[in-house]
């Protein structure tokens, strides 16, 4: 199984590390012993790499009575720990990351969480990508995250072993090969006969989920009911055909082995959300060069992206507050974007000389300031259920089953149904 935006299982050490150096009392708050008096920490509870490490030493210098403790977890511990948190009515970051597929798990538990329209949020709502201001918008009102990003949709492929397929390199070129998901494995297969077998791409999982999320309706409904038969059973269609036909490596993405075959060149092209860039920068970096990105088939979509929210338990709420508005700031969201490839959830920014010039250079100079903000502004928004996360688990352990040969035809989808079923209870 994986998780989305599964930055999760990078930089984990790396954002330790970085807490020990940014901090000499992690955990504590002023007044503890060791603190400087007046000092205040807050702590920042997220996963993998949301481009802070170079940020919070800026901000800790304009304002010198404020300590940041870097907490980057596991995508799914985070989670899991905040909702503890907010149940035992302790013990809560004084900032908190909320991925988009837990929107509406914590947005439903809006009075254990800062209303940010309470401390001036509401002056950017029209800065923000209309469906994402709403994704932490309670019921009532009240406004429980603010985002930090988006994962506007792409491919990434290596130009390298596409050549030596036989099949283009332009990105204008490799961009019209694939207008629809089915022209995408139509590809697929001149790549597999081009290069003597090797696979087409690193495997299902993050496949069927980008599939799905260009969909009218997700795994679930407004009204919260499982909508298997729609958005889910045509990736599903997609995801298994893509195994059938041989051009999957079916590689579990965020392994080992799957950050092994992205340096050796184990498979040519892989779904790339924004933040992916920052991933394969960091795992494969002797490959500098030999990647480019394209437009994905259906040409839009989004999958993955952040949100800051603060626990209305923590002692230090308005400083938790003027540091989370000082990194939605266009300077802060560019810097970000630049280093990590995360992209703002403020379409006014992709106006800007600043991204929209902006090209990757790891990635052949691909001009990523264009591309990620296109097919951000197309995304068609679709609901994320209270329990997205714990069936898009279910049903792709049942797919790794269909990759490992345990499994196929109908009877795999039969499964994947009733283990998201299950799960959706």
């Amino acid at each position: 199984m994986f998780t989305l935006r599964s930055r999760s299982v990078r930089a984990l050490a790396a954002g330790v590390a970085a807490a020990l150096v940014l901090t000499a009392c992690a955990g504590t708050h002023d007044g503890d012993s060791g603190s400087p008096e007046g000092t205040v920490t807050l702590r920042v509870n997220y996963w993998g790499d949301f481009g802070l490490d170079e940020l919070v030493p800026r901000y800790t210098a304009a304002h010198p009575h404020i300590r940041i403790q870097l907490n980057a977890g596991d995508y799914s511990q985070q989670h899991e720990d905040l909702q503890k948190f907010l149940v035992a009515g302790s013990g809560a970051p004084d900032i908190a990351a909320i991925d988009e597929s837990q929107a509406v798990q914590f947005r439903n538990q809006a009075s254990k969480f800062v209303n940010l329209l309470d401390k001036g949020a509401g002056a950017y709502e029209d800065d923000y990508l209309p469906w994402n201001w709403q994704l932490l918008r309670s019921p009532e009102g009240r406004q429980v995250g603010l985002g930090t990003d988006v994962g506007g949709q792409a491919i990434c492929y290596r130009t390298d072993l596409f050549e030596a397929a036989g099949l283009p390199t332009d990105r204008e070129k490799v961009s019209a090969l694939w207008p629809t998901w089915e022209a995408f494995l139509a590809a697929g297969k001149r790549y597999e006969q081009g290069s003597g077998g090797k696979k087409f791409v690193d495997g299902a999982g993050l496949f069927l989920e980008m599939v799905i999320r260009q969909q009218p309706v997700g795994y679930f409904g407004p009204d919260e009911k499982l909508a298997m038969d729609g958005g889910p059973r045509v990736g599903w269609e997609l995801a298994t055909a893509l195994v059938a036909e041989g051009l999957s490596a079916n590689l579990q993405p965020f392994t080992p082995e799957w950050n092994a075959a992205m340096k050796n060149g184990g498979f040519a092209a892989l779904t790339c959300p924004a933040w992916m860039q920052g991933y394969i920068q960091g795992q494969a970096p002797n490959t500098k060069g030999r990647w480019d990105i394209a437009y994905p088939p259906g040409g839009g979509g989004n999958l993955g992206g952040s949100f800051w929210s603060i626990p209305a338990q923590g002692r230090h709420t308005d400083e938790a507050y003027r540091f989370v508005e000082w990194l939605i700031q266009p300077e802060q969201q560019i810097a970000i974007f630049k280093k990590v490839g995360n992209l703002p959830s403020q379409p006014a920014l992709y106006d800007d000389p600043a991204i929209r010039d902006f090209r990757n250079p790891f990635f052949n100079d691909a001009p990523v300031g264009r591309i990620f903000p296109d097919t951000a502004r197309k995304v068609t928004p679709q609901y994320q259920g209270r329990l997205t996360d714990q069936v898009r688990t279910a049903v792709s352990n049942v797919l790794d089953q269909v990759q490992q040969g345990k499994i196929n035809g109908p009877a795999a989808w039969e499964k994947a149904r009733s283990e998201a079923e299950r799960a959706a209870r």
